[in-house]
Formats: structure tokens, sequence, C-alpha cells
């Protein structure tokens, strides 16, 4: 399900920081008195009634400053404001219809995107009434809030719920949905491009909220792939920084809804640390990961160890590397890239993937065989049995006397042995210790 974005803007000082870690339970902005503290922009997921969100915390709005800061800052609004399925306009009780509240709102009136008007700073709910003169703004009904303590953030977040948009249908059937994913610039949309124009049926072009891109489907080998996002990751602005921030917030949102995540990097820059932190963050929430390694027919000074040796530095900065698949493509002459088909339903597969538990009991024993838990003192630490208990990712139980004292390192030990008996290939894969309950 494609997740809305939710803006929060306002001019310097209403409290859209305050706001913003009330909505998401916790001190994510910085908050001061002093105006002007927030120059950059945060996100985060929310949920409210079942319904997900991200929220996006923005700079306070200087209309018409030439400061460089403040012009700087009015650019990232203005891209929040882009990107965004609710506004939510906040203003201040306390120093009622501001100047620059008049200047903001034809603005956001002409944005054309759902504005909420927010009272902040309301402390006095119920007996509040100064929000009615914000009517002035034409921008409908004020709504009261004290985003300091939490009055009337409730039915706030019920009013939020209500304005977004509705989630779009999910194509139907056995669907794997790709995002694919890395910093602007390293040839996505070319490589997808590539990738649809080989002699496929298209199934259909469904399309996700406002600013989101084309959601392309189309069947190989009897399966539905549908690629997320695809546009949606290129870049929208000339500046940089708003550049990384929006492909990340992008690419968060495209990961949400993603069984797979191909992770494209530049092959002349190799893997840099927002690359390693999508492919992380990707694995964290459960994805499949594929890296392409694309503009492979630039790199001049290849041989049959050149690929060889960057995988192994790339392996080397982070240990979950090790489980997934690279491919050295190229979107401009197609080299490789029909492999990537295959590849995807094969990593999907192995997400899927569900071994019976006498066999997992199997590889247990041969495990623990040749290797024994550490024995901490007092009573030995025994493990009785294992089962998988989920797919998608695949995730495995075993049931010990003491799951407390298993250390890390023979997890990962466990870990290793499952891998090397079913692969689980581009899949992550976690190991929970349970306590045997009752009597044996």
């Amino acid at each position: 399900m494609s997740v809305p974005t939710v803006a929060i803007v306002g001019r310097p000082n209403v409290g859209k920081s305050t706001l913003f870690n009330r909505i998401i339970g916790r001190r994510l902005a910085i908050v001061d008195a002093e105006p002007g503290v927030t120059r950059d922009r945060h996100f985060a997921p929310a949920e409210w009634n079942g319904r997900r969100f991200w929220l996006v915390d923005t700079g306070g709005l200087v209309p018409g400053s030439t400061d460089p800061l403040n012009r700087a800052i009015r650019s990232q609004v203005e891209q929040a404001v882009a990107e965004s399925d609710v506004l939510l306009f906040v203003v201040d009780v306390e120093s009622g219809v501001h100047p620059m509240d008049l200047e903001i709102a034809p603005y956001l009136r002409k944005a054309q995107r759902p504005v909420l008007l927010v009272v902040n700073k309301a402390d006095h709910l119920p007996n509040e009434t100064r929000q009615l003169s914000f009517y002035e703004l034409g921008l409908g009904e004020p709504f009261p809030v004290s985003a300091a303590v939490g009055k009337n953030s409730g039915d706030l977040l019920d009013q939020v719920v209500a304005m977004l948009p509705p989630a779009p249908d999910e194509p139907e059937g056995d669907t794997i949905r790709v995002a694919v994913v890395g910093r602007p610039n390293v040839g996505k949309s070319s490589l997808v491009n590539r990738l649809l124009g080989q002699d496929r049926l298209v199934v259909a072009d469904e399309p996700g909220t406002t600013r989101d891109a084309i959601d392309t489907a189309f069947v190989h080998r009897d399966k539905t792939i549908v690629f997320i996002d695809t546009a949606g990751l290129r870049k929208r602005s000339k500046v940089e920084e708003d550049l990384e921030f929006y492909s990340v917030l992008r690419t968060s949102r495209a990961m949400e809804r993603a069984d797979v995540c191909l992770l494209v990097v530049d092959a002349k820059d190799g893997m840099h640390a927002q690359d390693l932190k999508i492919a992380n963050d990707a694995w964290d929430r459960g994805a499949a990961v594929m890296i392409a390694v694309n503009k492979w027919d630039l790199i001049e000074d290849k041989d049959t160890n050149t690929a060889v040796r960057g995988e192994r530095e790339m392996k080397a900065r982070a240990h979950f590397l090790e489980f997934i698949p690279f491919f050295y493509v190229s979107a401009k002459t197609g080299q490789r890239v029909s492999k990537l088909l295959d590849a995807i339903l094969a990593v999907a597969e192995e997400r899927e993937k569900r071994v019976p538990t006498a066999e997992v009991n199997r590889v247990l024993e041969q495990l623990v065989a040749r290797q024994q838990p550490p024995q901490p003192v007092g009573e030995s630490v025994r493990l009785f049995y294992a089962t998988q208990v989920g797919t998608a990712p695949p995730r495995f139980a075993v049931i010990a006397n003491r799951p407390e004292s298993i250390p890390e390192s023979y997890t990962r030990y466990l870990h290793n042995g499952f891998r090397d008996a079913w692969e689980f290939t581009g899949a992550p894969l976690t190991i929970k210790f349970r306590r045997k309950r009752g009597r044996r």
C-alpha cells in the first residue's frame, strides 16, 4: 500500500516541531523558543486509527525575505508542499493573525493540496475562542490544539486521516513488488526502462498517490512484477540538499511497499555510505535485497577479478552484504540486464521459502553437535528444538532453557548454519530464542 505524506508548514516559532514530535510520539525534531531552529527537514513514519503516513517537519517560512538562509528554507518548504498529500498550516493563537500568515495563506490556496489550519498554543481548551479570528485566512475552519500538552491532538489526527487520499487498490494475485532505489543519477530510470523495453506483456499502469510515480506491472514467467515509484526516485530539484532529503523520503515510501529492493549503484563511484544505509534499511524492513552495479560498460580497466575485488570491498563494510546477490549491468547497452528479472523471481521465492520442522531440527542438531552454546556458570544452556515461525522474511524460533544466556556470537553461528543449509539468498533471516514453557 502506498503511504501518503503530510507536511507541517508555517512561519517561524509557531510550534511546528513540537507538533511534529507530538504526532510521532517521540522527541525527534529540536524544539527551542528561538525562532528558526528547524533549518533542515525531518521526516518520520506516523500512524493513527490503522492508517500510516509519513510526517515531514519544515523550517519556518519567511515570505519575501532576501536572506540566503530564509531563501533556502523557502525552497525546502516549496518542495515539501509539492511532495505532500495533506498540509498542516500551523499558526499561533497567542500572536493572532500575523502578517506572515496572511502572506503564506494565498500560496497554500494556490498549491491545490488539502490544507488543515492548525491553531497551536491553545492551552485553555475547551474554553478557547481566539482561534475564530483565523477564519480571516480563508482556509476553512481553524482547528485549535496545544501541541505542548497534547490537547485536541487526537481529534486533529482524526481530521488528518480523514483528509488522506484513499489507499489505492493493490494488484491482485501472485505479485512481486520491486522498489528500484539508489542515489540520484545512478541510472535507476534507465535500468527500469531497459527492463520494460524487453518483449514482455504489460499488465497495467496503476497510479499511486498524487505525487507518486506510476507503478508499472508486467508478467515474467507467469509472475507479475510491479516496479514501485521508479520515476519518483529521480531528480526533482537543482538544490543538492533537497535532492538528498526527498530522495531518502521517496526511497522510504517505496521500501514500505516492497517485497524486493533493487539497489542501483554507480560502477564508477562505487558504494557510498548512503547506498549502504538504503540497503540496510531495506534489510531491516524485511525486504529481499539485490544490488545492480550499473554503468559497467564505463569501466575500462576491468578483468576477470575486477568485480570480485569490488564486491569483496563492499562486503567488508557490512556483514549482511555477504547474503545479497550482485549483478554487473549496463542499462545503456543492455549488458546482463535480462538476468535481473529471473533474479528478482529467485530472491522473492527465497524470501517466501518454508522449511519443514523436521528438517530444521535435523540441521539444528548437527550444528549443536558441532559446537555447543557457551555454558555460563550455573545451569547449563540447552537448545531443545526449533521451527520456522514465519516467511517473507523467514523467521525461526529456537526453544531453549536459558535464552537470555545465549550470546550474539552463537546466534550468528546458527544463522550462518541455517544459510549454509537453505541459502535464503537475498532475504533477511531472523532467529529468536524462546524459553520452554511448562513441564518437559
